[in-house]
């Protein structure tokens, strides 16, 4: 479904919702791809104000960084040379408010930014810059065969699906033959450590090997976030899977410069 326009003003407004994560429970069980796709349009309809006020600084209107450790295509080029994105098509995928897509048509590309969540697509409208927006679900890209000769991915979609390896066929079928598809995620170890700040977070307190996804619920047992684990063989296997070879695989060390907490 395109993303339809609206005003400054609408670009604002607050959304409804009747589920928020202050009356969430946090817990470990299976939860499958429908109810992981409500889950996170919901979530990220309602917290996209938060997010966007929050690390919109970091990320820039027009920067295409991968990750919170602040690696920047600019300089990691994974996409190629930035002067060969001139006049390539290229598939953003949870694109939030579109500030990678931006800086990709600042260097002659035609991106397309596709994200689930609607308010996510409404903040990229109130940064502007002309990028195609397109509110849609990972798994059922809306595009013909071989659209594009890029995707690419920054911290969006991937963990927060069910079934990686349809997302990733679906990748594969919207590329052109010879097309790359980069993506990040957060370093599947953290699975293993909680998601606390000092050092509780420091502690190992679950098994890596443990894929049961992290919800949270409400009081009626309704998921309104969840989050997938696969290990490091597993997302190789899941590329392997969904047609690709794979080329590289980049773990990031955190900068000195960078000390903002996420």
């Amino acid at each position: 479904m395109n993303q339809e326009d609206r005003t400054p003003e609408d670009a604002y407004a607050q959304p409804d919702g009747d589920v928020y994560e202050d009356e969430a429970e946090a817990t470990r069980r299976e939860a499958g791809e429908a109810e992981s796709s409500r889950a996170s349009r919901g979530w990220w309809d309602r917290n996209a104000d938060e997010y966007q006020s929050e690390h919109g600084a970091f990320l820039g209107d027009d920067r295409f960084v991968w990750g919170p450790e602040g690696l920047d295509e600019e300089q990691a080029a994974l996409l190629g040379p930035a002067a060969s994105l001139k006049g390539r098509d290229v598939l953003e995928i949870g694109a939030g408010a579109a500030q990678c897509s931006r800086w990709l048509a600042a260097q002659g590309a035609r991106p397309v930014a596709l994200d689930l969540s609607h308010r996510q697509l409404q903040h990229a409208l109130r940064i502007g810059g002309g990028v195609p927006l397109v509110e849609a679900d990972a798994g059922r890209l809306p595009f013909r065969d071989g659209s594009f000769d890029l995707a690419c991915s920054a911290y969006g979609a991937v963990p927060f699906v069910a079934d990686p390896v349809n997302v990733m066929r679906e990748v594969h079928r919207v590329l052109r033959p010879g097309g790359r598809w980069v993506f990040s995620v957060t370093h599947p170890l953290r699975w293993a450590f909680p998601d606390e700040p000092g050092p509780e977070g420091l502690s190992v307190s679950a098994s890596y090997f443990d894929r049961t996804p992290y919800v949270e619920q409400d009081e009626q047992g309704r998921a309104v976030y969840v989050e997938h684990h696969r290990t490091l063989g597993d997302r190789v296997r899941d590329v392997v899977a969904g047609g690709f070879r794979l080329l590289d695989l980049v773990e990031p060390e955190w900068p000195e410069w960078n000390t903002q907490e996420w």
